[in-house]
């Protein structure tokens, strides 16, 4: 039975890498039912900045793969009318040279270049790369979903064997540390500001010499400032030090950010793993089980590669990775 493809399918996890699973198997003709404890804009995905590019996340070579895969995906949604919360912006990727990404992004950014120093003190790289705006991107999933046929159900879980269909997929991120479980699935805590945009168009990432990174994604919004990367803090609250000291190291970069309003605070916790877990399993009782999680801070990044690889585990295809 764990071998036999069916056209029922619940998918467990509402966040982006589970919504764009979903469209993508109930696209292919699968009925699909999304089972997920948290309404899409209460996930770790509508937190995020969320700009394209892997981070925090393994394998690389793997995951650039469904990087790339994911980029033609946001390409041609920006290019539509419709909705989808994608747009093409320019940016600068900071402590970065043109040869660390030259020899797999080349080919697939135009005009992908090193800075000049005028446009960024430091060593960086020039791009235009997508910038989603996640709940409005959330939203249009699952509009998408709908169109397809399937369904969003509120279900709470305490095993994935309680998914009441011959086929399960597994897009729990961090609560896979318990459902699996998964004891290697661990958080990483981010941070964000949400402030009145002075006027900034362009998306700015840049690390200081002790590791702590400043970013900015103009997004419809607000300008969102970042951020944290705290390994193994569960917290959800804000914290005010936190945040005064993301605006500080942002306001460094770009001094017209000093004195915005501020609009929101954001806490989510990527779901991290030694590497992403995508591979074929089976439940107690035989039926199939399709792991897809552990995206860590790149879930948005690789979620229609990795959904298509899903889909193809799903059909009895090989995965390019197991966990």
């Amino acid at each position: 039975m764990a071998d036999e493809p069916s056209d029922e399918i619940v998918v467990v996890g509402g966040g982006v890498v589970g919504l764009t699973t979903a469209v993508v198997l109930a696209e292919g003709g699968r009925r699909v039912r999304v089972w997920t404890k948290d309404a899409a804009e209460a996930t770790t995905s509508a937190v995020a900045g969320a700009l394209w590019w892997p981070y925090r996340i393994e394998p690389a070579a793997l995951a650039r793969a469904w990087g790339l895969r994911s980029l033609e995906v946001y390409e041609e949604l920006a290019r539509r009318p419709e909705p989808a919360g994608v747009r093409m912006v320019e940016g600068v990727l900071g402590e970065t040279g043109l040869d660390e990404v030259a020899g797999w992004l080349a080919a697939r950014v135009p005009g992908l270049r090193a800075t000049t120093p005028g446009e960024y003190a430091g060593r960086g790289v020039r791009a235009r790369l997508p910038l989603i705006d996640m709940p409005a991107h959330l939203e249009w999933l699952r509009e998408r979903l709908a169109a397809a046929g399937g369904v969003v159900e509120a279900r709470a879980v305490s095993s994935l064997a309680e998914a009441d269909a011959p086929v399960v997929v597994n897009c729990t991120g961090l609560a896979a540390r318990e459902l699996v479980p998964d004891p290697s699935v661990r958080p990483v805590r981010g941070q964000l500001v949400v402030v009145e945009n002075p006027g900034i168009d362009t998306w700015l990432v840049s690390r200081d010499a002790a590791g702590q990174y400043a970013y900015l994604f103009p997004q419809p919004g607000g300008l969102i400032l970042g951020g944290t990367a705290e390994e193994d803090a569960w917290s959800l609250e804000p914290d005010p030090a936190t945040a005064e000291a993301i605006v500080a190291r942002c306001a460094e970069l770009r001094p017209e950010v000093a004195g915005a309003k501020v609009l929101e605070h954001r806490v989510g916790l990527r779901p991290t793993r030694p590497a992403v877990r995508l591979e074929r399993d089976a439940l107690p009782d035989g039926r199939l089980l399709v792991h897809n999680y552990g995206h860590g801070g790149a879930g948005v990044t690789v979620a229609w590669g990795c959904a298509q690889e899903a889909a193809r585990l799903v059909t009895g295809g090989e995965a390019a990775v197991t966990g």
